[in-house]
């Protein structure tokens, strides 16, 4: 499977001409936040209509690719399309020739989700993380042991040492 769209703009019709295909999903995969690597597990589906003026080259359509990302709450893996929908480019050209390709990788990566959860994959799951270990609304008298504090000085010791002085401050 191909890894690049070049298109030669000497050959492109003044009207503009459709592009339908896929490119190999290995240029999708990257690192992504807290949640590591996120692998595309599908070829990036595109359908493009590229139109050139003068030294621009007009890009509209569709791109969807399928990923594997490991939800932020449970790290679980999971499945998600990610599509975007009449996507428009307007990309400068300086040579009869231009490879898409990183474009249109950018167009897909910056539709990934900040913090994916696997209830919003292709097939929802329900998140298995055991709300005792939350931070927000703990129950007191549940049997987890809060970890103790580091006994080590840290940065705010010097901070939370400092009294309120009512003399300083006022002039």
């Amino acid at each position: 499977m191909k890894k690049h769209l070049n298109i030669d703009l000497n050959t492109l019709p003044e009207e503009g001409k459709t592009f339908s295909g896929e490119l190999d999903g290995s240029i999708l995969t990257t690192r992504h936040g807290s949640a590591g690597e996120i692998k595309a597990v599908s070829p990036l589906v595109y359908d493009l209509y590229l139109q050139k003026f003068d030294n621009e080259l007009l890009v509209r359509g569709n791109l969807s690719a399928t990923f594997e990302f490991n939800c932020d709450r449970c790290l679980s893996p999971f499945d998600m399309t990610i599509e975007a929908v009449e996507c428009s480019l307007c990309i400068e050209v300086g040579s009869s020739q231009i490879d898409l390709a990183d474009a249109l990788r950018e167009e897909i990566v910056i539709l990934f989700p900040d913090y994916p959860h696997c209830e919003d994959g292709d097939e929802p799951n329900t998140c298995n993380l055991d709300s005792r270990y939350l931070a927000m609304d703990k129950p007191l008298d549940d049997d987890v042991k809060t970890r103790p504090r580091d006994e080590a000085p840290t940065p705010w010791d010097a901070l939370d040492a400092i009294k309120d002085d009512p003399s300083e401050g006022s002039e």
